[in-house]
């Protein structure tokens, strides 16, 4: 890369973001072109400034860091450098595919070899320019994560929606994308239907097919077809159907 490492603070406590704006004051080649309080902002932002750099909090209301990432999908991250309290957060699942991590309360020592790590990634010399983003093998981690607050982030039309897991009725298969259906609308989830089931309750979502997940709260009905397997008709009037492999998911409504 040429010119200043734009970078983008996301955290939802004011004096950490102060202090990483002081830090990052210091360095010449940075440029900071955004802060954030919450991930629904920290999206809009990435979307609307294109960072190179990243230093996002673990931790925060309704929409963490986690689902910030999951919410961009894998077009063109930046490169991110976890900011958090918790070192079960950083230091296990994701200190390999990361750039770095800053566990709180870190010192400049601390904070310069963090920077020194996302420098050596986007300089156009690394071995790792033009290969897999390590943020690729994060989004494979976050899938494992559950979703925050209950609510599942997707870009639609320039904007950021958060849905609420109560509104959607079922998920269906398109390739690696998964496209929610919530009412009569329809989004694109830049994620694949396994990772996304990982991250859903299994209690509430149901995998029906390779290509199917249902909200058990939207079954109306169901009734036996050929060779094991079922018709699921929703609420809504949909029907589904239940692969015979994934028959034994619907056991916990049949009459004992």
């Amino acid at each position: 890369m040429t010119g200043k490492i734009r970078t983008l603070i996301v955290d939802d406590e004011a004096l950490a973001r102060a202090k990483l704006r002081q830090l990052l004051a210091a360095e010449p080649d940075v440029e900071i072109v955004g802060e954030a309080a919450d991930g629904k902002r920290a999206m809009e932002l990435i979307l609307e400034e294109s960072p190179d750099l990243l230093f996002l909090d673990v931790q925060m209301p309704e929409l963490d860091g986690f689902g910030v990432l999951a919410g961009l999908g894998p077009d063109r991250p930046p490169c991110v450098i976890f900011v958090t309290a918790h070192d079960k957060f950083a230091l296990q699942a994701f200190e390999s595919h990361a750039a770095e991590y800053l566990l709180k309360p870190f010192g400049r020592e601390r904070f310069s070899k963090a920077l020194d790590r996302a420098r050596t990634l986007l300089h156009p010399g690394s071995p790792t320019k033009g290969k897999t983003s390590p943020l690729a093998g994060l989004l494979a981690e976050a899938a494992h994560r559950p979703l925050a607050g209950g609510r599942i982030a997707v870009k639609s039309e320039g904007r950021i929606l958060l849905i609420k897991m109560d509104e959607l009725d079922w998920v269906e298969a398109a390739d690696n994308y998964a496209v929610l259906h919530v009412g009569k609308e329809r989004h694109v989830l830049r994620e694949t239907m396994n990772s996304l089931e990982a991250r859903l309750n299994p209690e509430r979502f149901l995998r029906i097919s390779r290509s199917t997940i249902v909200n058990a709260d939207q079954i109306r009905d169901f009734e036996p077809l050929f060779h094991g397997e079922y018709t699921v008709r929703l609420r809504s009037g949909v029907k589904l159907t239940c692969s015979r492999s994934y028959r034994d998911r619907l056991k916990q409504f049949l009459p004992t």
